[in-house]
């Protein structure tokens, strides 16, 4: 599994940091029988439906070290995924206190460099070089909720599944920016929005 972590990252895992990925995987199956982090599903399947498909999104960061925010990271994906395998800190958001818990406990456990803020989105400060979110909201909302915490070169990096192309036609109309519809490594019939320069029209 080493192997195919690296592979998805697009960068060299060691093995004191898959030793790291595998305690967080540990720590998200035992939680997941007290609060619903992931679908029962997908429980059995969590390296191939969640840890690989978090991976992959540190293929987009623009530098080493980049700041990343994770909007609604709910289990830590991709935020402890992140926080795991990259070089920059991490701040995950989100607004429920036992996922917030579970999360703040990961981190110290773990000693990520990553800090989570239990709070809406529109109430965080500050500026990333990174902002993605899984499922949180569609689109255009995400870009609403969200961009007051980026730059003109902050990188939106958002997985979408297989509504990236419908999703991104529809904000078109209301946002500008320089997207790309990349392929998911992870599933074949996934893709993920890369946009830079994201501003309303």
């Amino acid at each position: 599994m080493t192997e195919a972590l690296a592979e998805a990252a697009g960068l060299p895992v060691s093995r004191e940091t898959y030793d790291r990925v595998e305690a967080y995987v540990r720590r998200l199956k035992d939680e997941a029988k007290r609060q619903n982090l992931i679908s029962v599903l997908s429980v059995e399947h969590v390296w191939e439906r969640h840890i690989l498909d978090s991976a992959q999104l540190l293929r987009f960061e623009p530098k080493a070290g980049a700041s990343w925010l994770d909007v609604g990271s709910g289990a830590g994906l991709p935020g402890i995924v992140l926080a795991c395998l990259g070089e920059g800190r991490v701040t995950m958001v989100e607004p429920r206190r036992l996922r917030a818990d579970f999360l703040r406990e990961t981190v110290a456990a773990l000693g990520l460099n990553a800090a989570v803020e239990c709070a809406k989105i529109e109430r965080i400060a500050g500026r990333f070089d990174v902002i993605t979110g899984r499922a949180v909201a569609p689109l255009g909302k995400f870009f609403e909720m969200s961009r007051h915490l980026s730059t003109e070169k902050t990188v939106w990096v958002l997985p979408r599944g297989r509504s990236a192309q419908s999703e991104l036609a529809e904000v078109r109309r209301a946002w500008q920016g320089v997207f790309h519809v990349k392929q998911s490594v992870t599933d074949a019939v996934s893709e993920i929005i890369v946009g830079t320069g994201v501003r309303p029209r």
